[in-house]
Formats: structure tokens, C-alpha cells, sequence
């Protein structure tokens, strides 16, 4: 595998002061998620699936990650706005900081101070260690708001940059309506901690682990069982090869639940200009 060269001059890494309020709140998901044996039934098993789906494949992996920080395709904005919402109930932050994250570890990959979630500095820091440290850098919105200004200046984002976290409660209610606290447990906490970890193994494990399919300037791999769980992203190292590509499997059986979703808004005329890998897509 290849490493990012870094410049001769190594930057030096910031002191970074442990987030205790981040911390407990990560915590306190976790902790209400371990309820589930106690409120188990299987059809709060499948609102946790469904959800899983919805939130991660739609919301996040075509919404948060193809649609808005690659531009890979494009949707109506009225469109635009339901699928960006719809990522905003993952509870994996506002789109315009997610979008900032995501399109700041493509420009520095691995690099220890400029990369969010760097795998260069362990698996448990990429997959989640990073979240719980205070850096304004990522964490401030006049500094993250920089690197999506074409999100930053749209009034809904802004206002969804401040309000996500309100979009819980209509949910837990709408649970609560549909099931009881078993849909509770299952469709909020249950579903947002595996779907946390789903989506934190694409910047841990796959920066670790897998076949590369192409030679980039990073340890990004192709790792199957990360794709599978997180409905295609896992083909991690097609992705860094070719950021702004809309499908991330490239071989038949690279399986992208993901890019389905894709073609079905383009068979129906609401996804367009959809950026195709080219030709020759593998390198010998």
C-alpha cells in the first residue's frame, strides 16, 4: 500500500482538550440502545432495519455523501431538500458540516493534522475517537462552513445546520404512535448506533484493510463487508480513485444498493447529469 506524502516540513499537531459534553452524548445513545432486550419484538426489528436503510442508504450514502459533497448527480432541488432531510434524521450532524468533513478528508487524506478522521493516527481515532476531541477547526461553523460554501449559502441548510437535532422529536413521537417505546428503543437508538458504526468503518476499516482495484496516494481499500453494511460506500478504494463518480462498485459483483437507488431516480427522470466511471475503468 501507498502513503500520502506529506510536505518535508511535518505540520505540528494542535493539543486537542477531551469534549465531555460530545462524549456523554455519544454515551448516553449507546447506554438507551442497550435497552433493547427489554423491549424487543420483530417488528420493532424491521422499523430498525427499514430505518437503517432509509436514514443510511438514502439520507446519508446518496444524499449526504454522492448528492451534495461529490455532486455526482443531480435532483431537483424540492428533491434535493427531502433526501438532504432525510440524512439529517441519521443524527450524524448537519449536511453543511458532514459535507465539510467529508470533502476536507478528500483534500488531505490521512494527513495527521488536516484530515478529520485520519486513519494515520488508529483505527479507534478515524472510527470515532475524533468525534470526542475539541477542534475548531472541524467543529466551529465559521470555519467548517468554508470548505461547503455552496451549502452555507442556501437558508434551509443553514437553518438545518442549527435545528437537525430538533428533527428527533417528531420522530421518537411518530415511534411512539406506531409501537411504543419498542419502536422507540429500536427505530432511535437502536438504529442510530449501528448506523453510526455502519458509517464510521468507511473511515476506519477501509483506510485499513481490502483489495485496491487503483493506485492512489492513500491506503483506501475495497473491503466487502463494509460495503454490504453500509450499502456500497465500502468499495472505499474505487471511491478515492474517482471521488466524484456516481456508482462506487466497478466489477459486477460489487455490489451498490446505493447507486440502485440512483438508477431508479434516473429511470423516472429525476437524476441527471450522473457522472459515469470512464471506460477503461481498472488499471492493469
Amino acid at each position: 500500500m501507498t502513503n500520502n506524502s506529506l510536505s518535508a516540513v511535518p505540520e505540528i499537531r494542535p493539543p486537542l482538550t477531551f469534549n465531555w459534553v460530545s462524549a456523554t452524548f455519544f454515551a448516553a445513545i449507546h447506554a438507551l440502545a442497550l435497552l433493547a432486550p427489554w423491549f424487543f419484538s420483530w417488528s420493532a426489528v424491521g422499523v430498525t432495519i427499514f430505518l437503517h436503510w432509509l436514514f443510511g442508504s438514502i439520507g446519508i450514502c446518496l444524499g449526504y455523501h454522492r448528492l451534495l459533497t461529490h455532486r455526482s448527480f443531480q435532483v431537483p432541488k424540492w428533491l434535493e431538500y427531502i433526501i438532504t432531510t432525510i440524512g439529517a434524521f441519521a443524527l450524524q450532524g448537519s449536511p453543511i458540516f458532514w459535507v465539510s468533513g467529508h470533502r476536507q478528508h478528500h483534500a488531505h487524506t490521512e494527513d495527521e493534522v488536516k484530515d478529520p478522521y485520519s486513519a494515520r493516527r488508529g483505527f479507534w481515532w478515524s472510527h470515532m475517537l475524533w468525534l470526542f476531541y475539541k477542534n475548531d477547526e472541524f467543529f466551529n461553523y465559521e470555519n467548517y462552513k468554508k470548505s461547503a460554501p455552496d451549502l452555507a449559502r442556501d437558508p434551509y441548510y443553514r437553518w438545518l445546520d442549527r435545528n437537525f437535532l430538533l428533527l428527533q422529536i417528531p420522530l421518537g413521537v411518530l415511534l411512539y404512535a406506531l409501537g411504543g417505546w419498542s419502536f422507540v428503543i429500536y427505530g432511535m437508538f437502536v438504529r442510530t448506533v449501528l448506523l453510526w458504526h455502519s458509517t464510521w468503518l468507511i473511515n476506519s476499516a477501509t483506510h485499513m484493510r481490502g483489495y485496491r482495484s487503483f493506485e492512489v496516494d492513500d491506503n483506501s481499500g475495497n473491503l466487502w463487508w463494509a460495503a454490504i453494511l453500509t450499502y456500497g460506500e465500502g468499495w472505499h478504494n474505487n471511491h478515492h480513485a474517482q471521488p466524484n463518480v456516481a456508482p462506487a462498485g466497478r466489477k459486477w459483483w460489487e455490489v451498490d444498493v446505493t447507486w440502485w437507488a440512483i438508477q431508479v431516480l434516473k429511470t423516472f427522470g429525476l437524476a441527471k447529469k450522473v457522472v459515469m466511471p470512464p471506460q477503461r475503468q481498472l488499471q492493469s
